[in-house]
């Protein structure tokens, strides 16, 4: 396994996280096809004997229950000072006021709550999973900076926003000297290049890492288009993310196809591959269900593009709408 800083931090992470979405009850939440305790916890168990010290997860994954399983598994498989565990806060937990945003008394309430569920006396990595249009930026910078200072969260992070939001966050930061944000975790692959745009130049500027999430383009460049599969069938918001651009994608997937055919390696190891040749991502999120799964996206480090690889994956892309 190879480590990367995050951004221009000290911070010192494996260039593959692992995904937690996928751990979780299945009945609770939005993410009826993830793997229960029993079948999770092997894979976090591999995650960490392959040398992954990354793992993330948000507070509203699988109603809470992913935080729960995977600060078991963490706890009986590594020490604490060897793992970095990202978490989020935005989303609802539960009805009424209150109840979701990024106010001071939303950060303040989820962040107990994730500690609780993740049995853990500190988060090394504390994102916010969206913009809030609600809730001036300053309060929570502020209240992020406390989170900070009262040890409850090592560093901070976003998730997908657009690039002046993050721009507007990070100039307050450092104008109210605050605690400024160290990694962007933001929709990027091979089907949806859109941070190309602005953010990723932005990031590279500001000395923030990139951790793409949905890097395989949830598995849609590592099967043939017509392929299926539990999540397929059963993640709405994936499914609509892709909804209006199959077309163009299903050509994009088939020459991540040809490209792996001709280096004789899978469409995954191209699909990750591709964001590594980009100097702003430090580490892909993936998503794991099987065993193979791991292996697979590890053996990926070894795979480097050349530039024609490049170009003949990049060169069918067309613009899509801004997500």
């Amino acid at each position: 396994m190879d480590y990367v800083k995050l951004g221009r931090s000290g911070l010192e992470v494996s260039k593959l996280c692992l995904g937690c979405m996928s751990f979780g009850v299945p009945e609770r939440g939005n993410a009826p096809w993830s793997l229960d305790e029993e079948q999770s916890r092997p894979i976090i168990k591999k995650a960490i004997d392959l040398g992954i010290n990354f793992f993330s997860t948000a507070n509203m994954y699988s109603d809470g229950t992913s935080e729960e399983m995977v600060g078991r598994a963490l706890h009986d498989y590594a020490r604490r000072d060897e793992v970095v565990i990202a978490t989020k806060v935005f989303v609802p937990m539960r009805q009424g006021p209150n109840a979701m945003g990024l106010s001071r008394k939303a950060i303040l309430t989820e962040v107990d709550n994730s500690l609780r569920r993740l049995g853990t006396d500190y988060i090394d990595l504390y994102q916010i999973h969206r913009w809030d249009p609600h809730t001036p930026i300053e309060e929570t910078m502020e209240t992020l900076h406390e989170v900070v200072k009262a040890g409850k969260a090592r560093y901070i992070g976003a998730s997908s926003m657009s690039a002046w939001q993050f721009a507007k966050a990070q100039h307050v930061a450092v104008q109210n000297g605050w605690t400024r944000f160290i990694s962007m975790e933001n929709r990027l692959n091979l089907l949806y290049r859109e941070e190309e745009r602005e953010m990723l130049p932005l990031c590279k500027d500001e000395g923030v890492g990139v951790t793409p999430y949905l890097p395989l383009a949830a598995g849609r460049l590592t099967r043939d288009w017509s392929d299926r599969t539990a999540r397929s069938e059963q993640d709405q918001v994936a499914q609509a993310l892709f909804a209006k651009t199959a077309a163009a994608d299903r050509k994009i997937a088939e020459r991540v196809a040809e490209v792996a055919a001709d280096r004789g390696v899978s469409r995954a190891q191209i699909a990750l591959a591709w964001l590594w040749q980009k100097e702003e991502v430090a580490a892909p999120i993936v998503g794991s269900t099987k065993m193979s799964h791991l292996d697979e996206a590890v053996s990926a480090l070894s795979v480097t593009l050349s530039t024609e690889e490049v170009e003949r994956l990049e060169e069918l892309y067309v613009p899509h709408p801004l997500v």
